[in-house]
């Protein structure tokens, strides 16, 4: 059945939601890796749009940074030049966080007015609208954790933040595949891989979490070796360590973050190896190449960032992939779920089933 002519304009409105998201997770990466996540020690939503404008006004920033610790334990000495750089990405990416909310609301209300939303879409977008919110305040709470005299974000929060940008992504990619594929138009699957696509997409933000817990705990610096730990695999300094404490240890995580990515792709080579057997669903198959294909770069792409120690460049790319593989993950469980039953009542008015 042909979409209604409402759907062009929604779906573009939501992908390009979707980039801004993503664009706005790449200049947190390298907001984080370039230590300027601090820099900026209060949360003016209204006022805080404008950057200083005068250098008076520098100055008063720079003070209001020079009173917490992170100046005071690690950047002790900084020239207002320095600041001015972790300034500007800090800034960069608050102010991105306001633009998508205005990119978001705007149109969101002008189709509302227009009544080109469906009753479950509007829900949807509510729900997207609140976690959006949610990401933005999940922000600041974990800037606040290094406003302290442990001048390094919470690793916890950090995870939070993050997984929160992934949910967004996530829902908006979903909502966008439901206004693409009507439920009528599904192809049935069969069930395994339905379920082991769910199993792939959990394992898939297991591994991101773990890569936002090295990132926070600054773990991707201590053992720059692959795919023994300094000769090790399994380092002596982690004996004796408590199993409820490895989430708090940088080289447990490490250690975890670095096996756990062949689990996942494991359970991404079980899923391309079931659809290809089994799926007669051409979408379904070139989905679960690709997802094989960005799993592979993907680990690949972290053992040379190790081995590198971290550069920001493929820091940041690692990132951005990690995003795509979670977007391709969220598209195959998508793909392969079960077609939802069709109501002749509902078959011409709803052409755009909730599933």
């Amino acid at each position: 059945m042909r979409q209604q002519p409402a759907s062009l304009p929604v779906i573009i409105w939501l992908i390009s939601g979707i980039v801004l998201v993503v664009a706005m997770v790449i200049i947190g990466g390298i907001t984080r890796l370039t230590g300027s996540g601090l820099s900026i020690t209060e949360w003016n939503l209204i006022s805080g749009t404008l950057p200083p404008l005068s250098e008076s006004e520098w100055l008063v920033m720079f003070d209001k940074y020079k009173q917490f610790p992170e100046y005071q334990k690690l950047n002790f000495g900084m020239t207002l030049s320095g600041f001015k750089q972790i300034f500007m990405w800090e800034y960069l990416h608050r102010l991105l966080g306001r633009i998508i909310g205005v990119v978001f609301i705007v149109p969101f209300l002008y189709f509302l007015y227009r009544k080109m939303l469906a009753p479950w879409l509007v829900k949807r977008l509510i729900f997207i609208l609140l976690l959006g919110m949610a990401q933005g305040l999940m922000g600041w709470v974990m800037v606040m954790s290094g406003l302290s005299e442990m001048p390094h974000v919470s690793h916890y929060r950090l995870a939070a933040h993050l997984s929160l940008a992934l949910f967004l992504v996530g829902v908006i990619l979903w909502t966008v595949a439901d206004l693409m594929t009507p439920a009528h138009g599904k192809a049935p699957t069969k069930r395994p891989a339905y379920t082991l696509s769910w199993l792939v997409l959990g394992a898939v933000l297991v591994q991101i979490v773990l890569g936002a817990f090295v990132a926070g705990l600054k773990s991707g610096f201590s053992y720059n070796t692959w795919p023994l730990m300094q000769g090790e695999f399994f380092p002596e300094t982690l004996q004796g360590v408590p199993v409820f404490g490895y989430f708090k240890n940088g080289v447990a995580v490490q250690f975890l973050h670095r096996w756990f990515a062949l689990v996942a792709l494991a359970g991404i080579v079980a899923l391309w190896y079931k659809v290809r057997q089994r799926s007669t669903h051409r979408g379904a198959r070139q989905l679960t190449n690709l997802l094989l294909l960005t799993g592979i770069g993907q680990v690949v792409l972290g053992i040379i960032t190790l081995l590198l120690v971290v550069p920001v460049s493929l820091g940041v790319l690692h990132q951005l992939v990690a995003v795509a593989l979670f977007s391709l993950a969220v598209l195959a469980v998508h793909q392969l779920r079960q077609p939802a039953p069709i109501k002749a009542a509902h078959a011409t008015s709803a052409p755009y089933q909730l599933v």
